[in-house]
């Protein structure tokens, strides 16, 4: 999918581009580049869609997103709020192995780095008990003077990455065929209008409205552009707001968050929950407090 494809600003003495985001919100289109992306969100939360598929990230979180993989972080809604003085903060990394380094990545001594690259072009979050190392070694980077202490730092990084075991892609699969630049942003229109208004009672016609369809052509544009439906998609982004609301030690029961999250039977809200996430909410419950205190107690 050509979706607003970004060419990232490369000085002439660096190949690879440390930049740090504070700002109200996440950038909310969804865009690919061609360079491997690794993402530090050291503040925010939200979603974040990678090629057709959702993943809740939150503040200390990592992510490694291969290149010209489709993505979106997209903020919570309540960073959009006129009133909202929250912010973002993010530390990211580029990276393009096959410019200006890809003689460098062609060194036999670079072997096992390389084929790491291109077993891992759909992407993968970095295990939690990881953040910290990896984290710290991308501060290194950054604030590294010398253009061979930052590349001796990336490199260790690399390496570090490299030999960390099943790691979960973010997607699975062949990505959908390529389609326009002015489809990929009509795709972002409705992927932004969806994630925007999941809360409310939305419809088929409604998404097909958006898109300036009708709601049979939008059916098929939809299914053959995300591989799902506009209800699966929809199920999906609510229960992916569900599970983060659950697990929000603010939260009044799971009535409460299923009918915030866009549900009006409960039944209804048990159901998809389970066939989502593969655990009732009070499951889901259940194994994400044990797994907290798992890790105090480590």
């Amino acid at each position: 999918m050509k979706v607003l494809q970004f060419t990232i600003p490369v000085p002439h003495d660096k190949t690879i581009i440390v930049q740090k985001d504070i700002l109200p919100y996440f950038y909310p289109h969804l865009h690919r580049h061609e360079e491997i992306q690794i993402t530090w969100i050291q503040t925010g939360e939200g979603t974040l869609i990678a090629d057709n598929n959702m993943h809740s990230f939150q503040s200390n979180e990592i992510f490694w997103l291969g290149a010209n993989q489709p993505h979106i972080f997209k903020s919570a809604p309540e960073y959009f709020s006129p009133k909202s003085k929250k912010r973002v903060i993010a530390t990211v990394i580029f990276f393009n192995p096959n410019g200006q380094l890809a003689s460098f990545f062609s060194l036999p001594e670079m072997g096992s780095i390389k084929r790491f690259l291109q077993q891992h072009t759909n992407g993968f979050k970095i295990p939690q008990e990881n953040v910290t190392e990896i984290a710290n070694k991308m501060l290194q980077i950054k604030n590294s003077k010398a253009g061979v202490e930052q590349l001796m730092y990336f490199v260790e990084l690399l390496r570090i990455v490299g030999e960390m075991p099943l790691l979960t892609p973010l997607s699975t699969g062949a990505q959908p065929q390529k389609f326009s630049e002015y489809e990929g942003l009509r795709m972002s229109n409705i992927y932004n209008y969806i994630m925007q208004e999941y809360e409310k009672p939305i419809t088929l016609e409604d998404a097909a409205n958006i898109a300036h369809m009708t709601p049979h052509a939008f059916c098929r544009y939809f299914k053959k552009h995300t591989r799902h439906t506009f209800l699966s998609f929809l199920n999906e982004i609510r229960i992916n707001e569900a599970c983060k609301k659950l697990t929000n030690s603010t939260h009044t029961g799971i009535a409460t968050v299923a009918y915030s999250c866009g549900f009006n039977s409960i039944t209804n809200f048990n159901r998809i929950f389970k066939r989502v996430t593969g655990k009732s909410p009070s499951e889901y419950l259940d194994s994400y407090f044990k797994n907290v205190d798992d890790q105090m107690v480590a």
